[in-house]
């Protein structure tokens, strides 16, 4: 209410009487019609492969529970959590997942490697996502598009994916850096794989 302040700032219907956090004066509350938020899956991705991600050691748990909320949007089928990698169930996951837990299956695994091991047996194919000597762009993933389901390695956000896992890898793939910084946040580079990968799966499908 201040003309000085002017401060604009989102509140819910219970908080209708707080004052402004920046000037302390009261407030005025405008009203606007929400629409109703859409029960299920928006839309299907056209020729979206089998993807499962595989979490070595990713030490937040607010990071986790985002890369919950994209592979819940990208269609993976499953979240493989291991080694110290939080879970689902830590409060701070949650906070960031915002029910995705519920609706992406996961399994708890102590071993990465045997893990790895298991699902190259069952005819995966393992993809790690890593800027390393040797590596990839991602933007070249369509060359390697397999028939099968695809195991996609995301690593520590400081260490990166264990080297052992690396050396069982079929192929790795980095992301592209324009700036300064040399990587992004892994739950955003998550993203940018798994989208990317999807598109790739639709615009280069094999016929």
């Amino acid at each position: 209410m201040r003309p000085t302040c002017a401060f604009r700032f989102h509140v819910s219907s219970r908080q209708a009487k707080l004052r402004c956090p920046k000037c302390g004066s009261p407030t005025r509350l405008i009203q606007y019609q929400q629409p109703e938020s859409p029960e299920g899956p928006h839309d299907d991705i056209p020729g979206s492969s089998h993807i499962e991600i595989l979490l070595d050691n990713i030490r937040s748990a607010y990071n986790v529970g985002s890369i919950f909320r994209t592979a819940d949007g990208a269609g993976i089928k499953h979240i493989h959590v291991c080694g110290i990698t939080p879970t689902p169930d830590a409060s701070k996951t949650r906070k960031t997942a915002l029910g995705a837990e519920f609706t992406t299956p996961w399994t708890q695994h102590w071993n990465s490697i045997e893990l790895v091991e298991q699902k190259k047996r069952n005819n995966y194919i393992t993809w790690a996502l890593e800027n390393q000597p040797g590596s990839e762009s991602l933007f070249e993933i369509h060359k390697y598009l397999p028939e099968g389901p695809v195991l996609l390695l995301l690593g520590n956000e400081i260490s990166g994916v264990d080297p052992e896992l690396l050396s069982m890898a079929d192929h790795t793939f980095y992301i592209p850096m324009k700036g300064e910084k040399g990587s992004l946040n892994v739950s955003v580079a998550l993203g940018i794989a798994v989208y990317f990968i999807q598109y790739a799966g639709q615009r280069f499908k094999k016929s």
